[in-house]
């Protein structure tokens, strides 16, 4: 598949290696992009993405995504991981977990919020770049890295929530978090009790964490800026494709900014603004070939384009499959 590489950004190279952890140790077949991005430093999303999704669809079997996360390894997070670690308390690693996570994800960011009894831990993708098995992983590896690396083997969720639909068994994400979970919610998001941040992490080493903490900010400057312009301009452009209103003066005008300054700003990210449109239609075009009950005239119309065959010019520049070769070879994995 070519890539495009879009400010939905990229993964840690690590998280491949979960992924082949899993497969390995449940002799499931590896897909061949898994193969593909072993050892890469980074990896994009669209590939973690698709990835998951092929495994959900291969092995059919009911909360994946919290499946794999017990595989997770402290290597698995980079130096993120032996950073948090490194804290006094609990507080203090969420703090350096909020401003180091794009070394983990390089997308929306993490959105924390916090009044005098509660704190929330959310994802901030926008739901058409999600499935299910997304947020499930992403949430439970947060899970899976108090319990296990900060060694707070007493951590109390109050609640989960989900933006999908409820599966048909709702009980095993109950007894896996211990907690209320709700689906269909407006946010993917974790909420706890304030006095968790206090928890001391037993192998709290200040000088460790500077050393760790310098590293971190290293590496987090190497990775490309995204800023709250990129979010606003990824919601204007989702808006607009069914209105087929995507030319970059109608869009500049939604942001309440000049074409030259939005220029500017995407060319300072080694992109232009179709690149952008294509990027965001990629991602949805694979997104819509997943579900049988769209047709290829319905996905073209979502995508904003005024033709089927416009559509599938561009995805077969994108992937050099048609959409229908495409489809075929991803409906046709048979579940376990």
């Amino acid at each position: 598949m070519q890539q495009i590489t879009s400010y939905q950004g990229s993964v840690y190279g690590g998280l491949g290696d979960l992924l082949f952890k899993y497969c390995h140790a449940h002799q499931v077949p590896m897909p061949a992009q898994l193969l593909q991005v072993q050892n890469l430093e980074r990896f994009d999303y669209q590939v973690w993405y698709l990835l998951l999704n092929e495994l959900d669809q291969q092995l059919d079997q009911p909360a994946l995504g919290l499946e794999i996360a017990k595989y997770v390894e402290l290597k698995h997070l980079g130096v993120l991981g032996y950073l948090a670690q490194s804290c006094e308390h609990l507080g203090e690693a969420l703090l350096r977990y909020h401003d180091f996570y794009r070394l983990i994800y390089d997308g929306s960011p993490l959105i924390f919020k916090q009044d005098q009894d509660h704190l929330i831990i959310g994802w901030d993708v926008p739901k058409v770049f999600t499935t299910q098995i997304t947020n499930e992983i992403a949430i439970a590896i947060m899970y899976q890295f108090f319990r296990h690396f900060l060694h707070i083997d007493d951590v109390e969720l109050i609640q989960v929530d989900f933006m999908h639909a409820a599966p048909k068994d709702t009980m095993i994400y109950q007894r896996y978090f211990g907690c209320p979970v709700l689906f269909s919610q407006p946010t993917a998001q974790i909420v706890l009790p304030s006095h968790i941040l206090s928890k001391p992490i037993r192998h709290a080493d200040q000088t460790l964490q500077d050393l760790l903490t310098a590293q971190a900010q290293t590496l987090l400057k190497e990775l490309p800026h995204t800023t709250q312009l990129d979010e606003r301009l990824q919601q204007a452009i989702l808006k607009q494709l069914q209105k087929q209103k995507l030319n970059i003066e109608y869009i500049a005008v939604q942001l309440h900014t000049s074409v030259r300054q939005l220029q500017r700003h995407l060319q300072s990210q080694n992109t232009t603004f179709q690149e952008r449109v294509q990027a965001i239609r990629q991602m949805l075009a694979f997104k819509y070939l997943q579900d049988p009950h769209l047709s290829l005239h319905e996905i073209a119309l979502l995508l904003g384009y005024s033709e089927q065959s416009a559509f599938q010019r561009a995805f077969k520049l994108w992937t050099k499959h048609t959409p229908q070769q495409w489809r075929k070879q991803h409906l046709s994995i048979a579940p376990k």
